[in-house]
């Protein structure tokens, strides 16, 4: 017997079952091409889609570059039961939907003229054109239906390299759009490289030109960078840490992450974590981000929840022991996990051993399960509406205050109160 590591397998897996040979990719593909000469290729595979492959990381999004238009595009697919949406007629995207995939569809293009945030395109037919006007040369690269590669910019020499380029000038590609900075430093921290002096100058001197792009795509792009485990990593490179603590000036606290990481592994790679511990502090600082880049409900939500239970943290030293059941119930055991990371992340006084034994209990203890409900209250006499939803509330909370027990005269008796 011997042992495959897993990324072998996964590798292996790759090699031998590559999601181009996939039918419904081959079909769209084939509808593409439809019409066109062979000896002229219609549509290629570009972007994350082929580096993540040849980088043999997992897929997530597949988008291919066309030499047909948007009306071409659709035109091609109308008589199939495939959906087609207009995702972005504009900029020459359209989206088409299988079964398994929701596949961006692109014009080729050429940049007529950028100022920072939008560039003003004009379509063409000419694969070294489009791929010019292109970020990364990693991103330019270009392979078709049947794995055949078409780099016109070397990317997968940078890429085996792990080396991070612009296109041509630094400088001109980030005054194109401003968000390639943070872009750019996407990719330095998932393929851990240096940054060439020339290429962190450019950054410096238009840092400024951030302040033009929408807080929604920043938004978009810092999740993304959050979400990479090696994000933990940036205190160790100096000019990375600097450049984005001035793109993120509110995430007062990167020091902390280095406790965090002593214990990540027992946060699923929460981003709301990650944003709790470089925020969270006693002037409020997560809502001055939260108001700043207007995040999802969601993100809002968790952080201000985090917020809440640190201050009763704070203050109840029966939190994690005593008091530790009853929290489980309110919060979920998810939610007592992730704090009790982010407290020996932000408070230096933590052992631990501590977060260890916390933990521990945490992970042991079984979640009561509240032993009344609707059908329970209705044998008992009460009548469907808002007074029985009251009287539920009630009990859960007497349940919960009284070491998750009643008895039925208790019930009784807050029944009989609620029904006058």
């Amino acid at each position: 017997m011997f042992n495959l590591n897993f990324n072998f397998l996964k590798n292996i897996k790759s090699f031998i079952f590559p999601f181009y040979r996939n039918k419904e990719l081959k079909f769209i593909f084939k509808k593409l091409q439809e019409g066109i000469p062979e000896s002229k290729t219609a549509a290629r595979f570009v972007g994350g889609c082929v580096r993540k492959y040849l980088s043999h990381e997992k897929i997530d999004d597949i988008d291919i570059a066309t030499i047909l238009t948007t009306d071409q595009t659709k035109e091609k697919f109308k008589d199939t039961n495939l959906e087609v949406i207009d995702t972005g007629v504009k900029h020459g995207t359209v989206t088409v939907v299988s079964e398994n995939y929701k596949v961006e569809i692109t014009t080729l293009r050429k940049d007529i003229k950028t100022d920072g945030r939008h560039a003003e395109v004009e379509y063409t037919d000419d694969w070294q054109q489009d791929s010019e006007r292109r970020d990364f040369t990693i991103n330019a690269i270009y392979m078709d239906i049947n794995g055949k590669l078409f780099d016109p910019q070397m990317g997968t020499t940078d890429l085996k390299n792990k080396n991070i380029k612009f296109i041509g000038d630094p400088q001109k590609r980030i005054e194109e759009d401003y968000l390639r900075i943070i872009r750019f430093i996407r990719f330095k921290i998932m393929y851990d490289i240096e940054v060439e002096p020339t290429t962190s100058d450019a950054i410096k001197q238009n840092l400024d030109g951030i302040k033009k792009i929408s807080k929604e795509r920043i938004l978009i792009e810092l999740f993304k960078i959050l979400d990479h485990k090696n994000f933990l990593t940036i205190n160790q490179n100096n000019n990375l840490k600097e450049i984005f603590s001035k793109i993120f000036p509110e995430f007062l606290y990167l020091e902390r992450l280095e406790r965090l990481k002593k214990v990540y592994q027992y946060s699923q790679e929460n981003v709301d974590i990650l944003l709790a511990v470089m925020l969270m502090d006693e002037k409020d600082n997560h809502e001055y981000f939260i108001h700043k880049y207007n995040v999802s409900n969601k993100v809002r939500q968790a952080l201000e929840k985090f917020n809440k239970n640190l201050i009763k943290l704070k203050n109840d030293r029966e939190f994690f022991e005593k008091n530790l059941i009853k929290n489980i119930y309110i919060n979920g055991k998810n939610h007592l996990i992730a704090l009790n990371l982010i407290n020996f992340s932000i408070n230096s006084k933590v052992k631990i051993n501590d977060f260890s034994k916390i933990l521990n209990k945490i992970l042991k203890i079984k979640i009561p399960i509240f032993p009344i409900d609707g059908k329970t209250l209705k044998q008992k006499g009460m009548q469907e509406g808002q007074s029985l939803g009251n009287v539920l509330k009630t009990l859960e909370k007497e349940w919960i205050n009284n070491n998750f027990k009643i008895s039925n005269q208790r019930i009784e008796e807050i029944i009989k109160l609620n029904s006058y």
